[in-house]
């Protein structure tokens, strides 16, 4: 799997409004996402006369930030790579969204299950997307966020889970509050591979062309076999970038991590900021 326990310095200064004062970041806590009880244990448990087993659900915990101000506010759920959650990412991406208008939750999906890093082949690999629903419904509950709009944001292995969260699927998955969804996902350089041809919500793809681990040409794919009459697709594959262009632990001159090339590139990472806070805006802000 994908991602990385290095810093992130994405630039802020590529925002267009003027920035909003953030309040202090609390740490919170909060259910992961329960899977459904399938139809055959259903059927097994009846056939047994015994109560269904419902899935336990895992606690998480997540750092919580917002404007000032009462909201209702949009928000941002924001899913890390699978080196954990490197506090100096989670500051930057606090000051990113704060200042954009958005409530975020960060979400340390390691912290809480005792995992170090998941990038190696056999690692233990918590549900990240259970964790990301889990994260839907707490912002849901609250009362200075807007529950009509809130978006994905995922990186590396968390961009993976974004784009699952935004592909079509045939059946219910968790068990979710009525009428509770995303309205939007980003995912920075995922494996594309992990999108259905058809998407249920406005999706944004940023990965370099020159990404060893995840392929661009995936991403190339995703858009051919992408069903435009599904939700909307926007792949943008930076020249001569590679993976974790916005990471600036990574260095301007590259560095190895689990075996594939890492590099830093200010104008990747300033050209991706500027997209998705455009995309953001239209999907959060704009859109009625």
């Amino acid at each position: 799997m994908i991602g990385l326990r290095l810093a992130a310095a994405v630039v802020a200064g590529a925002m267009c409004a003027a920035p909003m004062s953030a309040a202090a970041t609390d740490v919170v806590t909060f259910p992961s996402a329960r899977y459904l009880v399938g139809s055959l244990q259903q059927r097994l448990a009846r056939e047994r006369g015994v109560p269904v087993a419902r899935a336990p659900a895992e606690t998480i915990e997540g750092y919580l930030s917002k404007p000032d101000g009462n909201g209702p506010f949009p928000a941002v759920v924001h899913l890390h790579g699978c080196g954990g959650l490197a506090e100096e990412r989670r500051i930057s991406a606090e000051k990113q969204f704060t200042d954009w208008g958005y409530v975020t939750l960060i979400v340390d999906s390691f912290a809480t299950r005792g995992i170090k890093d998941a990038c190696a082949a056999g690692d233990r690999l918590p549900s990240r997307q259970a964790d990301a629903m889990g994260a839907l419904i707490y912002l849901s509950t609250l009362p200075f966020v807007d529950p009509k709009r809130i978006a994905v944001v995922g990186y590396s292995q968390g961009g993976m889970a974004a784009l699952n969260i935004a592909s079509s699927h045939s059946v219910k998955l968790f068990e979710m509050p009525p009428d509770v969804q995303y309205k939007a996902a980003v995912a920075y350089y995922p494996m594309c591979g992990a999108a259905s041809d058809e998407l249920v919500i406005p999706t944004l793809v940023l990965i370099g062309e020159l990404d060893d681990w995840s392929r661009a040409a995936e991403c190339r794919w995703l858009m051919k076999r992408w069903d435009r009459k599904s939700a909307p697709l926007k792949v943008v594959i930076f020249p001569e970038v590679y993976h974790s262009f916005d990471s600036a632990a990574a260095g301007p001159y590259g560095t190895r991590y689990y075996g594939h090339w890492l590099r830093y590139n200010k104008d990747a990472t300033a050209r991706a900021a500027a997209e998705t806070r455009d995309f953001l805006a239209a999907q959060l802000v704009r859109s009625p």
